[in-house]
């Protein structure tokens, strides 16, 4: 069986009482740390919710003796306890020998003994490997990768949900262009805002404010500058965020933003410009993307069209 992320919560949320609750074979695996993380914690609750209150983690690591892992399944509590075996592989290379005893260990799977291994990511070759489809077909399997750049403002919703918040369109895409995809940062600023403020509706000036900035040249002042059309104050702040190494999604952000506030025949212009700068932040175009930083704030202070 195969699970997205925000499936599981539902896969594991049944009665403790119900028959056969929880799968014996959970495998993970992913690019995205913070989802592998929560996934792994929430089928720990889960296991431990339902009676399986001993838990024993393997490492297999360089050298480790297979036979361990059979050991360790068939090895239960004199009282009749049910166990929880945490196998984590963090090559997520197993070897012949490993992948040979992952294949054997799925036959042995019954009740009393739930098992949750947890790898990296997985390259294409990997995925189609016999061992990862045998475990994937024996249990349930949950690959979580961070969400695409485009998806990461609606991601952050449905997190600020959780906490009975919400924010416009603008703050999420403030939020998702300061943390660059990092979910984990992303979490944080999310807990964070929960902390400030009540529930509700947050603005994006609340949301700047919270966000934690490590530049000491602040974005606002960017576009405090453009807004004033002081084209030495936004040469000298783009200067100062270029020296902090800012992210360039944020920066972007800021200036594209502010485009949207020019004239018609200005800002078709000028937005026409951003977008060349987002394919090479993308990596879909070449050229220095400073200098393109600076020729855009120069555009927009000003006031050139063309």
């Amino acid at each position: 069986m195969l699970l997205r992320p925000e499936q599981l919560a539902a896969h594991l949320d049944k009665p403790n009482n119900s028959l056969n609750a929880l799968n014996p074979l959970y495998l993970l695996h992913g690019n995205e740390p913070l989802l592998v993380i929560e996934a792994g914690d929430a089928i720990r609750a889960a296991a431990k919710r339902h009676g399986f209150e001993e838990r024993e983690v393997i490492v297999a690591g360089t050298g480790f003796k297979w036979d361990e892992l059979f050991m360790c399944a068939g090895n239960l509590s004199l009282f009749g306890g049910s166990k929880l075996i945490d196998l984590r592989i963090p090559s997520g290379k197993p070897g012949r020998e490993g992948s040979d005893a992952l294949q054997k260990y799925i036959k042995t799977l019954g009740p009393g003994v739930v098992t949750l291994i947890t790898l990296p990511e997985l390259d294409w070759q990997t995925k189609k490997a016999a061992w990862v489809t045998a475990l994937s077909n024996a249990g349930v399997a949950i690959e979580c990768n961070a969400p695409p750049l485009p998806r990461l403002p609606q991601w952050i919703a449905e997190r600020m949900q959780r906490n009975r918040q919400s924010a416009p369109r603008e703050a999420l895409e403030f939020i998702a262009a300061h943390v660059e995809g990092n979910l984990l940062a992303a979490h944080q600023e999310i807990e964070k805002l929960a902390l400030i403020y009540p529930v509700g509706e947050i603005s994006l000036p609340q949301i700047a404010a919270a966000v934690l900035n490590v530049a000491r040249y602040d974005i606002n002042d960017l576009r405090d500058a453009l807004k004033s059309r002081d084209t030495v104050r936004a040469a000298r702040t783009l200067e100062g965020l270029k020296g902090e190494d800012a992210a360039p999604p944020l920066i972007l952000w800021a200036i594209a933003t502010e485009a949207r506030n020019l004239t018609a025949s200005a800002r078709i212009s000028a937005l026409l410009h951003a977008a060349k700068i987002d394919r090479m932040i993308k990596g879909l175009a070449r050229g220095d993307i400073w200098d393109e930083f600076l020729q855009l704030a120069l555009r927009l202070t000003r006031g050139k069209t063309v």
